[in-house]
């Protein structure tokens, strides 16, 4: 089996019935879903739909990136997550960046081309957060070309680099430490470029000030560990 898909879940019963046939379930060989904790049907909604449920144990974004690592069958694996933020379109996007030899497929935000949620507002901090870390991160580990996105949770990866990267930041971290350590051991990053539309529904579930300390500690404990 060569792809997997995983969708990431929490609370997302407004958002999924808009978007879930969008979902270009036949651009992976295997189709498996996250859910963290759900109390809206979230997980029934995506059993009827014909996908394997994983509930997690313990909450979190970073719980379920570990969690989907450890069950998926393919080689590679495309993680989305259904609340609009997300384009269905560029999922198989991912994939042929990996068969083309990516270790890690980020969809950017932040490239020529793409767009993020902020950039219709003139007041942007979390976009400028996310430049500011990525900018840290590309200074400090990157041997490549600049990563515009490091933070961006929609992407795919080779599993065999999920494994050998030994990610275990809890939260949304998680895709910073992977794009961290992805830039310590030289890998491959590609970048596509990604419309983020609005949320379909619920609330996000990173807010600002909190996100931005867990960040802080985790680009510290980067630092501290070296390369």
């Amino acid at each position: 089996m060569k792809r997997t898909l995983v969708i990431l879940a929490r609370n997302e019963i407004e958002a999924l019935p808009k978007i879930f046939d969008r979902i270009p379930l036949s651009a992976a060989d295997e189709t498996i879903a996250v859910d963290g904790q759900s109390t809206d049907g979230t997980a029934d909604f995506l059993r009827s739909k014909g996908v394997k449920v994983l509930v997690q144990e313990k909450r979190g974004r970073g719980e379920a990136f570990i969690l989907a690592g450890e069950a998926a069958q393919g080689s590679q694996i495309v993680f989305f997550s259904p609340d609009g933020n997300e384009d269905p379109e560029d999922i198989a996007k991912l994939f042929a960046e990996l068969d083309k030899g990516a270790d890690i497929a980020i969809a950017s935000r932040m490239m020529a081309g793409a767009f993020n949620e902020e950039d219709v507002h003139w007041w942007r901090p979390r976009k400028w957060a996310n430049q500011g870390f990525t900018l840290i991160a590309n200074l400090l580990w990157n041997r490549g070309s600049y990563v515009t996105d490091t933070i961006n949770g929609f992407r795919g990866l080779k599993r065999s680099v999920l494994k050998d990267l030994k990610p275990d930041a809890q939260g949304y971290v998680i895709e910073y430490q992977l794009s961290i350590r992805a830039m310590k051991h030289g890998l491959k990053i590609v970048e596509i470029p990604t419309h983020e539309g609005q949320r379909l529904g619920g609330s996000s579930g990173a807010p600002a000030i909190k996100t931005g300390l867990i960040f802080l500690r985790g680009l510290w404990r980067e630092i501290v560990l070296g390369s």
